[in-house]
């Protein structure tokens, strides 16, 4: 089975391990991984800003980068639900609309990926630690995958987990709203690193970049000791 990997920005920038471990982790599950490099972003940050028009120039050569890929798998929820979007954004536009709905049906969240396509739920991993799992909004309500983490996860040995309180909140990172609404997202990331801490967990596991830069920032703003970790890592972990 052949995949390519969809790095995601912050993944490409801020969080180079989980891409590794990503890579890691399907070509150990029997993958042939490669790795488009005239990928770009998404587009999701400027359209989410009203960039509309601007936007689509990135969106048509992510679509062009993936046009040959069989499958395309993203180790972020929120950029994956990202490329089933262009389907939308594209509508009534006879050349690029049939070109997003191909990359759209083929184009997977990394744990998605894993078992609802390669069809497997114990990838053996070990990791002696007591976790916590932050659910990202976009992964969840968004793109709709809500088991196949927890899944994953309840097969990793030595792995003692905890449920978040109030999962569901938002960790206040919705991308530029941390940058427009500071004092807010302030307030929700504080209201996020305070149910970890009542889990008690060693470390808070997640699979969007983006939610586990905004904690993982507060966390070592305020001195706090919960080591961050991008599911990927986790389960390439041996």
């Amino acid at each position: 089975m052949k995949v390519s990997l969809f790095a995601t920005c912050l993944v490409d920038m801020f969080n180079s391990n989980a891409g590794k471990a990503t890579v890691e982790l399907l070509e150990r599950l029997g993958c042939e991984v490669d790795f488009p490099d005239s990928q770009v972003c998404c587009g999701q940050p400027s359209y989410n800003s009203g960039y509309v028009k601007e936007s689509k120039e990135a969106m048509k050569r992510m679509i062009h980068t993936f046009s040959d890929s069989q499958y395309v798998v993203c180790p972020s929820g929120s950029c994956a639900y990202m490329f089933h979007e262009y389907e939308h954004i594209f509508k009534g536009d006879s050349v690029w609309e049939p070109k997003a709905k191909a990359l759209a049906e083929k184009t997977f969240e990394l744990t998605e990926f894993i078992v609802n396509t390669l069809g497997v739920e114990d990838v053996g991993a070990k990791l002696q630690a007591k976790a916590t799992y932050h659910t990202s909004c976009h992964m969840t309500r968004l793109l709709g995958v809500r088991e196949a983490p927890m899944k994953l996860l309840s097969h990793v040995e030595g792995l003692e987990f905890t449920e978040l309180p109030n999962k569901s909140q938002c960790c206040g990172f919705g991308g530029t709203f941390s940058v427009k609404m500071g004092k807010i997202s302030e307030q929700m990331v504080d209201e996020k690193v305070q149910h970890i801490n009542e889990t008690e967990s060693d470390i808070l596991i997640g699979a969007d970049a983006g939610c586990l830069m905004n904690i993982g920032g507060r966390i070592e703003r305020i001195g706090e000791r919960v080591k961050v970790m991008h599911i990927a890592e986790v389960l390439n972990s041996r």
